[in-house]
């Protein structure tokens, strides 16, 4: 939630785009369908509230998930005609495809050691199962390691429901820095340029 990315374009966002704040580096590359959007992230968020459903009951989880698409499509206010399936295999395609580059440095503070990682967003997702009429019934989900991870860790943060009610993508990424930075704080305030930084937007200031 720190760093924008996901893209705010409805058109395909095929730019690298690489972020550096507090030397973290993070760089996105996206596939030639384009780099996964804000509304592509809600299938994460829904695979994420699953596992952490699990989490909270005791149940045993894994990074490996068959959701039912009907039942994610209901969970993020989408309709579920036959064109919402098709847009929903194109935003998995797009999370699969896009790449994150980032340095991660591990070990004590007096003699750290810097690694740089790459990863999906994604690691795999295939069709288990079709209606007659071709519509996805289920799909099966390999969530990257590093997402895993965060999610065991529980290094995630809940949403409003109501945060699939906006339609307009600066509006989802205002959102989430709010979340994001207010977390644990009631206050959070920031310039128009490290907003504008930080939402990823391609508008003027």
């Amino acid at each position: 939630m720190e760093h924008p990315v996901f893209s705010l374009s409805t058109r395909p966002d095929r730019r690298i785009l690489t972020y550096d704040r507090g030397g973290v580096e993070v760089t996105v590359t996206p596939s030639v369908r384009g780099r996964a959007t804000i509304f592509d992230a809600d299938i994460l968020i829904f695979c994420i509230s699953q596992l952490m459903a699990a989490l909270n009951a005791g149940k045993p989880i894994s990074r490996h998930l068959t959701l039912t698409a009907h039942d994610l499509l209901l969970a993020t206010r989408r309709e579920t005609s036959g064109d919402s399936y098709r847009r929903l295999r194109d935003a998995f395609e797009r999370l699969a495809g896009t790449r994150i580059t980032t340095n991660i440095v591990t070990g004590p503070s007096d003699d750290p050691i810097e690694t740089t990682t790459g990863f999906g967003l994604i690691e795999a997702w295939e069709i288990v199962r079709r209606t007659r009429k071709g519509r996805m019934v289920s799909v099966r989900v390999t969530l990257s390691d590093w997402l895993y991870r965060a999610v065991l860790s529980k290094s995630v943060l809940t949403l409003s429901r109501d945060y699939f009610s906006l339609r307009r993508p600066l509006e989802r990424r205002l959102y989430a820095l709010a979340r994001k930075h207010c977390g644990a704080q009631s206050r959070w305030q920031a310039s128009v340029t490290t907003l504008a930084e930080k939402s990823g937007s391609a508008s003027p200031r």
